[in-house]
């Protein structure tokens, strides 16, 4: 019974097919074929129905798969006990959002840089589910991701909430409703936005829907910058954090739209394997940084 054997048939539960367990592991499929029936072979039983699509455990696969995670779990906790004595060197692979990308970066690279001499960062950007999904694949070993608070991640990915980010609704300067007013009542203006998978947009789609209404959106477009530039020519409303509306090129010609039913606040979490071994130490570190820097540059609307 070899761990490589169970380590493919964990993938190919988790992942519910063999062609994305094959892509988790870096395998070919025929590889993790070959695995998997090494392991039954082993254990003298089926694991799988083969005859169900996507392809799903028996009951003993079951009862064997919970015993493997326990099995890898503690695998992975000896070789951190191993590893965690040596220097962090090598490749750190880092997420982050692309909202706050272009802002906490800079700063957190730099002094990651002259704390571990031995690291070289490499960053990837995307939304907060695309980057817990690349941490599950073993991707990525550490992410800044924003989601509400209360978020619960799956059972092998550690969540810590490091600050919280205030977001705001904003207009062209010459469209500012004269008094409070409620999502409903400017429901007409429809938004510029991210396109879907953003969480800040999923949250607006959440509150109208809850409103009986739906989310119309006139242009959606990546990147904070051009969108507030587009709700500053008059094109709909945005959503945006605050701290990014204050640094923006476009900040004169905005104003911050006076809603009494939507106050959104989303929270920063650093998100990371439950293994780590020597990459505990500048995982932490990147935390530390990207929450001082967006505190800094938010002028405390950002709080742990």
């Amino acid at each position: 019974m070899k761990i490589d054997d169970i380590d493919a048939f964990v993938a190919v539960i988790r992942c519910q097919s063999i062609s994305q367990a094959a892509l988790s592991l870096q395998l070919t499929q025929p590889a993790i074929t070959r695995r998997v029936q090494n392991f039954e072979q082993a254990l003298g039983v089926e694991l799988f129905d083969r005859n169900t699509k996507p392809l799903k455990p028996t009951l003993i696969g079951t009862q064997v798969y919970e015993q493997c995670r326990t099995i890898l779990r503690e695998m992975d906790a000896l070789r951190e006990l191993v590893a965690s004595d040596a220097p962090p060197s090598g490749v750190l692979r880092l997420g982050v959002p692309q909202t706050i990308g272009d802002v906490v970066l800079l700063d957190a690279l730099k002094h990651l840089r002259q704390q571990y001499a031995g690291l070289r960062a490499q960053v990837s950007t995307g939304w907060g589910s695309h980057l817990v999904g690349k941490i599950e694949r073993g991707e990525l070993d550490a992410a800044a991701a924003l989601f509400p608070a209360g978020k619960i991640f799956p059972d092998n990915i550690i969540g810590e909430s490091i600050g919280k980010m205030e977001l705001v609704v904003v207009c062209a300067k010459a469209q500012l409703p004269k008094k409070p007013c409620k999502l409903a009542d400017c429901y007409d203006s429809g938004w510029v936005l991210n396109p879907d998978g953003c969480g800040f947009r999923a949250g607006l789609a959440r509150t109208l829907s809850e409103q009986g209404l739906q989310l119309k959106v006139n242009l959606e477009t990546f990147g904070t910058e051009l969108q507030l530039g587009l709700v500053a020519e008059g094109m709909g409303l945005g959503l945006v954090p605050r701290d990014l509306l204050e640094r923006s090129a476009h900040r004169e010609q905005l104003a911050v739209v006076p809603l009494k039913d939507f106050k959104p606040v989303m929270d920063l979490w650093l998100i990371y394997p439950r293994f780590l071994g020597n990459l505990q130490g500048p995982v932490a570190t990147f935390g530390e940084l990207v929450a001082q820097s967006l505190k800094k540059n938010s002028g405390g609307c950002v709080r742990s």
